[in-house]
């Protein structure tokens, strides 16, 4: 979730807009979430993936310099992990360990989930990514962009058992809980299936439609992957064989999907201050419930599918170039604004 470059639409308003969904496009004109709250995280001003932990119901949120962490209620700020260049976080409850990508120091860190301490370094290649944990194999997987592989890590013994060649480079990752993972291939335009147990890519499947595919959520109770790009697309791809069942428009800049399965939606969250809402009306037929305004640069983000509530980060933005036509020149980040959002959907 880095290194992109995004032609996204210039909002000037960096306020949260808590109207419904409207237009032509919403199928339920009940549908609306709301900011709940908004917890400043401040400095740095850096920040990547976000995890919800559901047995806890706490927050942790990989914040440059380290992991924020917040109870997902209340929005108490818990303690913080140190970990240089944080970027993807993969949490396992039963074991009470994380693990956490460190870009800065080539490194996965495996951190004590009650203290927080950091109680071992894994060596990695350069350019981690995305961070999961796999229950079936009990294996942390971590996606490594520029080097085009994929680190394996046992959780029993916190060694690194494999490296896996993928021949592109990886940017998420999603399991199913039943051995399989599934890799968005970002500069191939493709989704590779891996088996956790043998870890072998054991299928290759092209999304040409989807531009430098970068979020991936799964329905895991219809083998379905939600899979966005950046050109503004949302795909729903099928897990058993690959083939493209429904494409639905999205915002702009998306970097982070995730899946409702209670409420049975999935969404979008767009770098333009915008989440997209798809409704799975059936495991073959979807239909998009519009945009929410978010805040210009909420980009990845967490669900509780519990609640509903979703979680994004965000910070203010500044222009710094009046000049420039890419937005990533055009705007900086106010020093010290990051902030957790919480947003719920109405009763």
């Amino acid at each position: 979730m880095h290194n992109k470059t995004f032609m996204v639409a210039v909002l000037c308003t960096s306020v949260l807009s808590t109207a419904p969904i409207t237009g032509a496009r919403a199928a339920d004109s009940n549908v609306q979430y709301m900011s709940s709250k908004t917890i400043p995280l401040g400095a740095p001003d850096r920040w990547d993936y976000l995890v919800f932990e559901d047995a806890t119901q706490r927050v942790f949120v990989a914040h440059e310099s380290g992991i924020d962490v917040i109870n997902g209620k209340t929005g108490a700020s818990l303690g913080k992990v140190s970990v240089p260049g944080a970027n993807g976080i993969a949490v396992v409850s039963s074991a009470g360990k994380g693990y956490a990508g460190s870009r800065a120091s080539n490194s996965v860190l495996v951190f004590d989930l009650a203290s927080y301490k950091v109680t071992k370094k894994l060596p990695a290649d350069e350019d981690t990514d995305g961070v999961v944990y796999d229950p079936a194999s009990k294996r942390i997987f971590v996606m490594e962009g520029d080097p085009a592989k994929l680190l394996v890590i046992d959780t029993a013994t916190d060694t690194v058992v494999s490296r896996i060649s993928l021949g592109g480079k990886p940017e998420y990752s999603v399991v199913d809980g039943a051995g399989n993972l599934y890799v968005n291939i970002a500069d191939k335009r493709e989704i590779q299936r891996i088996d956790t147990a043998t870890a072998k890519v054991n299928a290759t499947w092209p999304i040409p439609d989807c531009e430098s595919p970068h979020g991936l959520s799964m329905d895991i109770s219809s083998h379905r992957l939600f899979a966005s790009c950046i050109n503004s697309k949302l795909l729903v791809v099928s897990a058993e064989d690959g083939h493209v069942v429904a494409t639905q428009p999205i915002g702009m800049g998306s970097d982070a999907t995730a899946f409702d399965s209670k409420r049975k939606r999935a969404f979008s969250s767009n770098w333009d201050g915008t989440l997209s809402v798809i409704s799975s009306q059936s495991p073959d037929r979807y239909v998009s419930l519009g945009e929410i305004a978010t805040r210009p640069t909420a980009r990845t983000m967490a669900i509780d599918s519990q609640s509903g509530r979703i979680y994004l980060v965000a910070a203010e933005r500044i222009e710094v170039d009046p000049s420039a036509t890419n937005p990533r020149k055009r705007y900086g980040v106010k020093p010290g604004s990051v902030s957790l959002i919480f947003m719920d959907p109405a009763p």
